[in-house]
């Protein structure tokens, strides 16, 4: 059985699930969920739904992830967006492994997929086309734009960065890190009320009728 959507960063052998295999306008890199990271309750629920016939039907998992949702009724790809669990990497620094015995660089398999279809390998990124589309992704809170290169340095860090992070974390008091975590939610809090009334503005909500 073959899988989609499945490798590893090849630098540190860590498993990992390929999200958007390239980014708009910048086809060199993708954006990943390393699969340690998270919750028992999450990698459970992530890893049934790259088994899942959706998944495997996906051309990018991040269109399933976006439509589902992890134990908590967050919506996955929101959810792995706002903590910071998207991770931009170098394709040629993923390795997919559909199965025990074949691998191929992810930068590999991207240029066999655009000359599958005859063009170029920046023309592989998922775009947004219509408004329509555009109200359904913020509705998900979860959209293009927002998880682009340019949506933050919680999307944009690479590995290594993220490494760094976490030594940092284990060096800290249990109070600094508490403090750290306050100071986190606050900037997450705001930045879930600029998103809602983004969608506001593009979809406002229908009110039920009494």
């Amino acid at each position: 059985m073959e899988l989609k959507h499945v490798g590893r960063v090849v630098p540190t052998g860590r498993k990992c699930l390929v999200a958007y295999r390239t980014l708009p306008g910048d086809s060199s890199n993708c954006l990943i969920v390393p699969t340690e990271g998270l919750t028992d309750a999450q990698h459970d629920a992530i890893i049934n739904l790259v088994n899942s016939t959706a998944g495997q039907d996906a051309n990018e998992f991040a269109e399933v992830m976006a439509r589902t949702n992890f134990p908590d009724g967050s919506i996955m790809l929101a959810n792995l967006h706002v903590n910071g669990k998207l991770i931009k990497v170098p394709t040629g620094q993923i390795e997919m492994t559909p199965n025990t015995q074949m691998k191929i660089l992810l930068s590999e398999l991207n240029q066999i997929i655009a000359d599958q279809r005859g063009v170029p390998v920046d023309n592989l990124a998922i775009t947004l086309s219509s408004k329509e589309d555009k109200k359904s992704e913020v509705r998900e809170i979860a959209s293009a734009k927002d998880i682009s290169p340019k949506a933050g340095e919680d999307v944009t860090k690479t590995v290594a960065e993220r490494q760094e992070e976490t030594d940092v974390l284990a060096s800290m008091t249990p109070d600094q890190h508490a403090a750290k975590l306050r100071s986190e939610a606050d900037r997450l809090y705001k930045q879930a009320a600029v998103l809602r009334k983004e969608a506001e503005e593009l979809s406002p909500t229908k009110k039920k009728e009494k």
